[in-house]
């Protein structure tokens, strides 16, 4: 009994939240697509570190989006680079010395455009490719931090955290199941539903690219664990006692939660647009 007591008490349960929530926070962001690739090879005597970008922001003055990889001056390399899900034939260019560092330049691209590339690095005798297989880059338009971007995480992260602190409540059968409920459909709402299309628009020029209309993970993913919150608000509104549907909801957002973010995200198939383009003369011929 005495341990029952003390799982049921309301700083152990909220301690056990916010360790959770914190984990699933770093996996996801550290396991998506958008996160660098970053490592280190040995090149002849010499150790190279390295981190290989895989989303940037079109900026105003954004033509080239330039990465550095720290080299000393016996290095040298190369680099290939084609817009992914293109016809396109690989580009290579030299890689460019400026000052310590040996530097790639990927030629910017639309929102939701993407570039695959790779690095290739010589000590005049050993060649080394970096990454074993090229890295995807995508591009994105600027979110404003302010008032989109920080609301947007600080609304996720609390809507994640009163899930597990409900689901947890749920379990030990506590009077305040319901009111957490609540709360986490509003900060989902908010952050997923309101805040979350919004950031969508700056950054890939549409609201909504989930069903029905696409198959962006993201918008999939906040859609399934909205519905499902809604559900428990409801029940638990008709019936206290009804906890189960309050850790189902809170389960299904952890699983989606542990889905990497970005996974299946926005992007540009230029085989399509330039298919489209090319169809054009020949139907006014």
């Amino acid at each position: 009994m005495a341990n029952n007591s003390f799982i049921k008490k309301s700083w152990v349960l909220w301690t056990l939240t916010i360790i959770f929530t914190l984990f699933i926070a770093y996996l996801q962001r550290t396991t998506g697509p958008t996160y660098p690739v970053s490592g280190k090879v040995n090149v002849g005597k010499e150790v190279i570190k390295y981190k290989l970008i895989r989303t940037d922001e079109i900026t105003g003055t954004t033509i080239d989006s330039e990465i550095p990889i720290s080299a000393p001056e016996n290095i040298s390399g190369t680099y290939i680079y084609k817009r992914y899900k293109s016809n396109d034939v690989w580009t290579e260019k030299q890689l460019k010395r400026d000052g310590d560092n040996l530097v790639i330049s990927i030629p910017r691209q639309p929102m939701a455009g993407k570039v695959e590339y790779q690095v290739v690095l010589t000590d005049g005798e050993q060649i080394i490719k970096l990454p074993a297989e090229p890295v995807i880059m995508r591009f994105k338009g600027v979110v404003p931090k302010l008032t989109v971007l920080l609301p947007h995480v600080l609304m996720m992260i609390l809507a994640m955290i009163f899930s597990t602190r409900t689901g947890l409540e749920a379990i030990v059968k506590g009077e305040k199941t319901y009111k957490l409920a609540v709360w986490t459909l509003i900060f989902l709402g908010i952050g997923g539903m309101i805040l979350g299309p919004i950031m969508q628009k700056y950054a890939f020029d549409a609201y909504w690219t989930g069903w029905p209309f696409g198959h962006d993970l993201t918008d999939n993913k906040t859609i399934i664990s909205f519905i499902f919150w809604i559900a428990a608000v409801i029940m638990l509104y008709k019936d206290r006692t009804k906890r189960i549907i309050a850790i189902v909801a809170a389960v299904v957002l952890i699983g989606i939660y542990s889905i990497p973010h970005s996974a299946l995200g926005s992007e540009l198939d230029y085989t399509k647009i330039e298919g489209e383009k090319t169809e054009i003369p020949a139907e006014e011929g």
